[in-house]
């Protein structure tokens, strides 16, 4: 059933939570409180060589929308580089990761759906940030494996 109590919504640049989730900036832009449970919106900003390691969703799809900035991602075996414009779409189930192959801060959309699943997994593994400047602390990277496991998130190891 929909939910009649939504509104429109409007965010300026800028504006959204902002969670620090290992070395990338993530904005929340769309929630599912705020889709009616449909999908999530979320910018990312990724420093020139970081990026997420392979891993696959259980639950959700996944698409990616590069901004600004080249991505060099790995999707079901296969490597692409894409630049501004370029997009990927990740069916549940299916390795993937990502790198900002660039030499400056690469910015793209993700969306996943349904939504709610990882807006509370980048809010329980990230930190709120205030000021976007300050660098980011190493990934405590047991701890990243099991609060994903928790939204449905399995992390490969390196080189599966």
């Amino acid at each position: 059933m929909l939910d009649s109590t939504l509104t429109a919504r409007v965010l300026h640049a800028g504006e959204g939570p902002t969670y620090r989730v290992v070395a990338d900036l993530v904005t929340f832009k769309a929630t599912a409180a705020t889709t009616n449970g449909a999908y999530g919106l979320f910018e990312t900003r990724t420093p020139p060589g970081q990026g997420v390691p392979p891993h696959r969703q259980r639950y959700e799809e996944e698409a990616f929308w590069v901004l600004e900035g080249r991505y060099h991602f790995l999707v079901d075996g296969q490597q692409v580089e894409l630049g501004p414009g370029g997009y990927v779409f990740v069916p549940r189930g299916t390795v993937h990761a990502y790198t900002n192959s660039g030499d400056s801060a690469g910015r793209m959309l993700i969306l996943v759906s349904p939504g709610g699943i990882h807006e509370r997994f980048f809010a329980e593994v990230g930190e709120p940030m205030g000021d976007p400047a300050v660098p980011a602390s190493p990934p405590d990277l047991p701890r990243l494996i099991a609060v994903a496991t928790k939204y449905g998130i399995e992390i490969l190891p390196p080189g599966e």
